[in-house]
């Protein structure tokens, strides 16, 4: 194998990126000087060498907790359960959270493999019992997999006597009712809210 097709390989195990785009990319690269290269090179290197879990919440960090962690500002006893730490920016983007994270690092998925084991399921019900929580709200994906990984953590938390929540799903500002689908639909009605 070549140089050009070993990188090539390598961008195309990225998401969203097809071999195609991923052959587009290396020969771009190609084109740049090769200090460029080497910035990028040196930017995953580091990448993979100083970011790690938080070790509270499981948020990406390049410190033993993460900012959102250690600022005093947030409520520690409002957590947020996520998928992935990409979710976070996601929920920060809105700007009205003001509480804490726990990044499961994915969703249950049998067929997969991923099993609650795989998940740091185990860490946030420990979490949840050392601390003062009062609010537990599940954010996981509307799909199948983020539904059952929701209950499951729901049926974990049940006896600690915390009271969990899950967001709301339902159709997006700006959606048209006639492009909805049956289930979206279904959803925004039973999480219909006074007005």
């Amino acid at each position: 194998m070549s140089a050009i097709d070993d990188l090539t390989s390598e961008l195309a195990r990225l998401p969203g990126i097809g071999r195609k785009t991923a052959l587009r990319l290396t020969y771009h690269l190609l084109k740049q000087p090769p200090e460029q290269s080497r910035r990028l090179a040196q930017a995953l290197q580091t990448l993979s060498e100083k970011v790690r879990p938080c070790s509270r919440c499981f948020n990406l960090t390049e410190e033993d907790l993460c900012s959102i962690c250690r600022d005093p500002r947030r409520d520690a006893a409002l957590i947020c359960v996520v998928e992935d730490a990409a979710d976070i920016g996601a929920i920060e983007r809105a700007g009205e959270f003001r509480g804490q994270y726990h990044v499961l690092g994915g969703r249950l998925s049998p067929l997969d493999g991923i099993t609650p084991e795989d998940l740091t399921i185990r860490q946030l019900v420990q979490r949840v019992e050392q601390e003062e929580v009062r609010e537990v709200i599940l954010a996981t994906n509307p799909s199948l997999e983020g539904e059952a990984t929701a209950l499951y953590v729901q049926r974990q938390l049940a006896p600690l006597q915390r009271t969990v929540t899950r967001i709301a799903r339902g159709l997006p500002v700006g959606g048209d009712l006639e492009y909805a689908d049956g289930v979206t639909i279904a959803q925004a009605l039973s999480a219909r809210r006074a007005m």
